[in-house]
């Protein structure tokens, strides 16, 4: 029994000084219900991704969906947490309950309101996604973790700190065309690779331009099972999915090595029928830009420390082979921890159904197009990987 997306709704991701994250969670639940053109007595259950872990007081938030919707009263919800990829826990949550049987249409919600707390706040709550005892307690953060991520990789295969730069770029450069995203400025290659008072060195190798945005916003996606799509004026179905997760302690694994990643990629391909060169395009997760180049990998785009290859020959930017992050990536749209999944959902959808305005891919449109779509919690710990593909 398999599941297409019927319906949508994407906040604007960033400071969002108006709204708290009830608000967030129910714009972006009712205009999910208002584009599948359905009311909410005729949803069977509500899934959430949302980290918190700090960023708001709020901590049981999964009925808070039901302020969307009076209809929306008395249907089961669950909150969902998965680090960064709560969103993708939340839509592969809803996915098993109607592959099992247990619903025919299901809500899904990822929103995160992070911009009410302090900087050093949000860097000791992300800190704490890590393996506590030797990464946050030793003050580790995240902008160190993946910059000794991407030391690694140089060491091994060279520098690559313009490779980075001209992904930051491309990924800005994309974003200026995505309506809903962040930084809607293209920031230019030599800007990016320049470290100056305005992208300074945050954990070397790693400047301001190689990391994502602290941002508030939320999507949403009406899943119904596959029996219902044809009464839905466009369906999106899966060919393929996986989730993959490792071991959270990095001393127990190669990092760089991106593991479960390249496996989560390798098994939801193999459950598609398909391999990475019939993607028309892929959304994934950079949450630094390295987590880009290593994600190039991991696809198969690339050898291990080859992924500059596909930069340099302009396979994974606009017009290029498979265009990878075409509305901007975490980088330029914005990475409200919980909603991103679900965002990389929406816009995924919205490409395979030539939906996607300003940052359509022109080949995603066609009939029959594949797109991928990758979601990652932690240094690769939590990997979900979504071949997707119009049906209706």
């Amino acid at each position: 029994m398999g599941a297409c997306i019927v319906g949508w709704a994407h906040t604007p991701f960033g400071r969002l000084d108006g709204q708290d994250l009830e608000n967030l969670i129910a714009t972006a639940a009712a205009g999910a219900l208002q584009h599948a053109g359905i009311a909410g007595d005729a949803v069977d259950g509500v899934w959430l991704g949302n980290l918190n872990g700090g960023f708001v007081p709020e901590i049981f938030t999964s009925s808070l969906v039901l302020q969307a919707d009076d209809g929306l009263r008395w249907k089961p919800a669950v909150r969902l947490e998965n680090a960064c990829a709560s969103g993708a826990a939340a839509v592969f949550a809803a996915l098993d309950a109607i592959e099992a049987g247990r619903v025919r249409v299901a809500l899904v919600v990822g929103a995160e309101k992070m911009t009410a707390i302090s900087g050093a706040a949000v860097t000791e709550v992300l800190a704490n996604c890590s393996y506590v005892k030797e990464e946050a307690a030793m003050g580790m953060s995240f902008p160190g973790i993946f910059a000794g991520m991407a030391a690694q990789y140089f060491e091994r295969h060279g520098d690559r700190s313009a490779t980075l730069a001209r992904i930051a770029a491309k990924n800005h450069a994309s974003g200026v065309h995505n309506p809903w995203a962040q930084m809607r400025k293209d920031l230019g290659f030599e800007f990016c690779n320049t470290v100056s008072e305005r992208n300074p060195m945050v954990a070397a190798p790693l400047r301001k331009t190689d990391c994502s945005l602290v941002s508030d916003g939320a999507a949403a996606l009406v899943i119904v099972h596959e029996s219902l799509a044809g009464r839905f004026p466009r369906a999106v179905g899966w060919r393929g999915r996986a989730q993959v997760n490792d071991f959270l302690p990095m001393s127990r694994r190669d990092a760089v090595g991106f593991e479960g990643p390249r496996r989560a990629w390798q098994q939801a391909l193999a459950a598609a029928g398909t391999k990475v060169d019939d993607l028309a395009f892929a959304e994934v997760h950079d949450c630094f830009t390295i987590a880009e180049l290593l994600a190039y990998e991991a696809m198969g785009l690339a050898p291990a420390g080859q992924g500059a290859r596909v930069v340099d020959d302009g396979t994974v930017f606009p017009g290029g082979r498979l265009p990878v992050n075409p509305s901007g990536g975490l980088k330029a749209k914005g990475h409200p921890i919980g909603a991103t999944g679900v965002s990389m959902h929406v816009l995924a959808a919205m490409q395979l159904c030539g939906e996607a305005g300003g940052i359509q891919v022109a080949q995603a449109a066609a009939d029959g197009a594949l797109g991928g779509v990758f979601n990652m919690g932690g240094s690769a710990v939590a990997n979900y990987v979504s071949v997707l593909r119009r049906v209706g």
